[in-house]
């Protein structure tokens, strides 16, 4: 009896933020604050824009906007997303064509799970910069979470026209806009972008789960061993990964390596307190070990 692949729930790319280095271009009074965003030392960023704010808040300065817009982004770096709405708003009140304010708002916004107005803030920001593909990409992540997914595949197809050829990130595209063929059952569609994904970027075990979980789907169970093969290389510590990799044994017929996988990840999921995967990864175990009664491997 075949077992089907379980907990594919697939790995969505990061949406995208412009590195600072190109989005910011304070004045030499915030010269300190995008130093620390630079270093990654966010808190101490949020506090060098603070003290801008503060300095400015009796002022028509533009050093304001910039500061509020600025600090939006080291919030969005920790986390505090709505601390970050907070202040892109603030940073579009200030400045209302701010581009930045709008993508850095509408990821905030996504973060904390408001999809549609997440739609809203990147279609301004289209309107302010038709040619910038990360609008067109988070637009298409919020289109792809709200289930949209025809109007999600068409924003990640003008992401990639927009994105430059050579660029690393067209692989997050091509995994991403893979996921929504994958579930409205594109299957061929599907494997196509996951592959063009793994050539653009081998060294990211999303693709490889991701056409694992399609082939699997397939039937083509010789590809899904291929693949998570290749993603307990790259992350051995994916429990779900070993699940899906003892699955393609099993349906391969060799129940040992099955059990062995399972046996794996039962181990990581106790070792992270997933009580409820650990049972059914145990379940699983169970259900391979009672048809191997008769069964003769070859490995």
């Amino acid at each position: 009896m075949l077992i089907a692949v379980i907990n594919c729930i697939f790995i969505v790319s990061p949406v995208f933020s412009l590195p600072v280095s190109q989005q910011l271009k304070p004045s030499d009074f915030l010269q300190r604050g995008v130093e620390n965003i630079q270093l990654g030392n966010y808190i101490q960023a949020i506090k060098n824009f603070t003290d801008v704010i503060e300095l400015n808040l009796n002022t028509l300065n533009t050093n304001i906007g910039v500061a509020y817009s600025n600090r939006c982004l080291a919030y969005l770096q920790i986390g505090e997303y709505h601390n970050a709405v907070a202040d892109c708003t603030l940073a579009i009140n200030f400045v209302p064509n701010n581009t930045e304010a709008y993508l850095n708002r509408g990821l905030a916004e996504y973060r904390l799970g408001n999809y549609q107005t997440a739609v809203l803030d990147n279609n301004q920001a289209i309107k302010l910069k038709p040619d910038d593909f990360r609008a067109y990409y988070n637009r298409g992540i919020a289109n792809a979470a709200l289930k949209n997914h025809q109007q999600a595949i068409a924003d990640y197809n003008l992401a990639l026209t927009q994105t430059p050829q050579f660029s690393t990130l067209l692989a997050d595209i091509y995994n991403d806009r893979g996921l929504v063929n994958f579930e409205l059952q594109n299957l061929s569609a599907a494997l196509l972008d996951f592959s063009k994904a793994i050539r653009l970027n081998s060294a990211d075990d999303r693709a490889y789960f991701n056409r694992g979980c399609a082939c699997a789907q397939s039937k083509d169970h010789w590809g899904a061993l291929r693949d998570f093969n290749e993603v307990v290389k790259l992350n051995p510590n994916n429990a779900i990964a070993y699940v899906n990799r003892g699955v393609a044994y099993h349906n391969l017929g060799y129940e040992q390596a099955a059990i062995k996988d399972l046996q794996t990840a039962a181990n990581h999921f106790v070792n992270r307190g997933g009580t409820i995967a650990y049972q059914r990864t145990v379940k699983l175990i169970e259900t391979v070990q009672q048809q191997m009664t008769g069964k003769v491997e070859f490995v």
